[in-house]
């Protein structure tokens, strides 16, 4: 009887399915996922609402296509789960700050913090509802859009890049309503956003300090620059190429000349640049080869005492052409290689932004609450930074 019925379900079956179910394997994420929820999500008090953490981490990372509630709800199963979610992201109060700093500090104790990197996130919407939607510049990438703007500020370690901070840009009144006080507010510039998201990140975790770099076009001014040396924390920042700047270097061209645009500065002394060999973070095993020119200036200031040092760093991936990349920093003591090659890891923020707004969803809320965007990006960084260490493994 046994024979025949094993006998029976194997001729019912379609071809390959039993091959397919012995070599069908779990996605390593969703275990590496389950013990990182275990570990960050302690801050939520409810067991309940630990537990929706979990269900709405694991849909994240085991569901295709879309990352919309209804989608990730068709992974957790159970009557209601689509309505329970929609409440847990959208209309809950748990704060979502402790699980970020939770998150960053276990990615630390892992694999030790080498650098914050802060880069803009523009998501396109149609429509008024949601909020932070408008026609918006997006620097970064040099077009208009209608949606929203956001900054990512992302842990970078020799192993992992993960977002780990967010926050919204919202540079007027919101069709949809006001922010609530406190949440993404206050911020008079593009500029002013990216630099706070940042000083927030750091600020909320018990990490030690680390260079931030501002992968966002053009705001090295002075105002950002003054923000973080009176924070005690290292930063290099891309500068726009007409920024006025001071050369302090006497032995060099442009000394005593007043104000220089920055892409002048760094023409004076092109017959200064070395070759800088760099390991490319997409490319394993790869190097490339970038022209390399770094000059002492100072920032103009009305106060001279406020005047502080700074190092000019230009990019030449042709050194026919203009520099590819203007960056200004702080950190004077580093050699011009060394700060090159930390500007190269915001191509592994870049590259991973791409895959995870396409695998985790981090662009994909859909409500009208702020509050409910930040923890649904909250959320989203927790299922990438399983997917990041799931790859290592």
């Amino acid at each position: 009887m046994t024979v025949a019925m094993t006998t029976a379900a194997t001729t019912t079956a379609p071809p390959g399915a039993l091959l397919r179910r012995r070599t069908v394997r779990r996605d390593p994420a969703l275990d590496v996922g389950e013990e990182l929820c275990a570990a960050v999500l302690g801050s939520l008090r409810r067991r309940d609402q630990r537990e929706k953490g979990r269900q709405y981490v694991l849909g994240l990372l085991a569901t295709r296509g879309r990352k919309s509630i209804r989608n990730i709800a068709t992974h957790t199963g159970g009557v209601g789960a689509e309505q329970s979610l929609h409440h847990f992201i959208s209309d809950s109060t748990w704060d979502w700050q402790p699980i970020r700093s939770a998150l960053a500090e276990y990615l630390g104790r892992l694999s030790p913090l080498t650098s914050w990197v802060v880069q803009p996130m523009s998501i396109p919407k149609g429509g008024e509802q949601s909020v932070g939607t408008g026609h918006r510049f997006d620097p970064h990438r040099g077009q208009m859009f209608r949606g929203q703007q956001a900054f990512g500020v992302w842990f970078c370690s020799p192993e992992v890049t993960t977002p780990a901070g967010w926050r919204m840009f919202l540079p007027e009144e919101d069709p949809s309503g006001a922010p609530a006080a406190g949440v993404d507010s206050g911020d008079r510039s593009y500029e002013e956003c990216a630099a706070t998201a940042a000083l927030d990140m750091v600020r909320q975790t018990g990490l030690p300090a680390r260079p931030i770099v501002l992968d966002v076009r053009g705001i090295g001014t002075r105002a950002t620059m003054n923000r973080f040396t009176e924070a005690g924390l290292p930063v290099l920042a891309r500068i726009d190429p007409g920024t006025r700047l001071l050369v302090t270097d006497p032995a060099l061209p442009g000394h005593g000349a007043g104000t220089l645009a920055a892409r002048d500065v760094l023409r004076n002394v092109r017959g200064l640049r070395l070759p800088v060999k760099w390991a490319d973070p997409l490319s394993q095993g790869r190097w490339r080869t970038s022209w390399v020119s770094a000059v002492r200036v100072m920032m103009p200031d009305p106060s001279p005492a406020r005047r502080r040092h700074l190092m000019l760093i230009g990019d030449w991936v042709d050194p026919t052409q203009p520099p590819a990349e203007l960056w200004i920093t702080d950190m004077l003591r580093p050699p011009a290689a060394a700060l090159l090659r930390m500007t190269k890891q915001t191509r592994r923020v870049t590259d991973a932004s791409r895959h995870s707004a396409q695998e985790i969803g981090l662009r994909d809320f859909s409500g009208r609450s702020l509050s409910g965007w930040h923890r649904h990006v909250t959320m989203a960084s927790v299922a990438h930074a399983a997917r990041a260490l799931a790859e290592i493994e």
